[in-house]
């Protein structure tokens, strides 16, 4: 059984790996290109959504950070197979929770942008929660 352990991953694993690495920097650059961009630039949302993203608490902006973040670590880390992968996932499923928190239940995104709000962040999640479950099944025998 232990010469199964620590034994090399097969393709499917770096495939996965680097799909998750690609996502989590996609959303770096997401996270990047909102924080860059002038509050003037989302006026062509209308006023209420302009002001929606305006009126975005720094905690918030700062979870949205962390999440991302954590995201392109732990995808790095998984892919050069180290266990602080597993932690570091974690740390940005929650701070996913943190964000998604402040807007659907502090200031209720639903009634600015209606079911649109149900399309990516449930995806987020969903796809976090994924990343988590493959990094916990992975580790005992990939993990160096």
């Amino acid at each position: 059984m232990s010469e199964n352990l620590n034994r090399n991953p097969s393709a499917a694993f770096y495939i996965i790996a680097g799909v998750f690495t690609t996502w989590n920097l996609i959303g770096f650059m997401l996270y990047y290109q909102h924080m860059s961009t002038p509050p003037e630039a989302f006026a062509s949302l209308g006023p209420a959504k302009a002001a929606f993203i305006a009126n975005t608490p720094v905690w918030a902006n700062a979870a949205y950070a962390i999440a991302v973040t954590f995201g392109v670590i732990a995808s790095i880390l998984l892919l050069l197979r180290k266990s602080w992968a597993l932690p570091a996932y974690l740390i940005s499923f929650v701070s996913i929770l943190v964000q998604d928190l402040e807007s659907f239940v502090v200031r209720d995104v639903v009634s600015v942008f209606g079911n649109e709000a149900f399309i990516v962040p449930p995806l987020v999640l969903i796809i976090a929660i994924v990343e988590i479950w493959y990094a916990r099944s992975v580790a005992n025998r990939y993990y160096r």
